[in-house]
């Protein structure tokens, strides 16, 4: 099976990162800034690193940004240079474009555009971090949406030896458990018969506010 191709214009924290591990992930990695250093940096990375400027449309076309797989727009401060790149890639036809949007605004233009994801690493992280902080019971938070997540929930001594159908969480929160963690092991969709150990992890997903709610009858 043919390596899928990916290209990651601009390689700050977050651009890097994800070069880094997509080329751990063993993929076909072009990474491309217009610093020279920052270039020299993962030439040893990647499996390509160019020196360019993706807002110069022969540039892109040059380098044969069409035919990769997915490419990531990862542009730190310069919000028109990420709109600019955003539209070109676009304008060429590639298939996956992802790219980093540095607020609400600048998700706007690039939702108009096009772009099939838009992502704000900074406000994600942020979100993730306070939730898990928030409460003892929450170690990791992933949003779906505005208002909806998947979050893993350590269950505690309120939940001990209750089976989920006497637990009845969705119809008391309105949520639903898709998995337990135990120890090394995962339960998908888990029976209603299933009983519930503290220190078990719960993979729950609803509603912000239900889940919220759920946090304070476990508190």
């Amino acid at each position: 099976m043919k390596k899928k191709e990916f290209a990651v214009i601009g390689l700050g924290r977050f651009g890097g990162s994800i070069c880094r591990e997509l080329s751990q992930l063993g993929m076909e990695v072009m990474a491309i800034d217009v610093d020279e250093d920052r270039v020299n940096e993962f030439s040893s990375i990647a499996s390509h690193a160019v020196i360019a400027d993706s807002t110069d449309e022969m540039v892109l076309k040059s380098l044969g940004i069409r035919n990769f797989d997915h490419v990531v727009v990862a542009i730190g401060d310069n919000i028109q240079a990420s709109i600019l790149t955003a539209l070109i890639l676009k304008e060429l036809g590639v298939q996956n474009i992802t790219v980093k949007a540095q607020n609400d605004y600048h998700e706007k233009v690039l939702r108009k555009i096009g772009a099939d994801q838009i992502v704000h690493p900074e406000r994600d992280m942020g979100k993730r971090i306070a939730n898990n902080i928030a409460s003892s019971n929450v170690l990791d938070y992933l949003e779906l949406s505005d208002d909806h997540s998947i979050v893993e929930i350590k269950a505690n001594e309120k939940l001990n030896s209750q089976s989920l159908q006497q637990l009845d969480i969705r119809a008391k929160f309105g949520l639903n458990i898709v998995a337990i963690k135990r120890n090394k092991e995962i339960n998908v969709s888990p029976k209603a018969t299933e009983a519930i150990r503290t220190g078990d992890i719960l993979i729950v997903i609803g509603g912000d506010a239900d889940v919220a709610r759920f946090q304070n009858y476990l508190a």
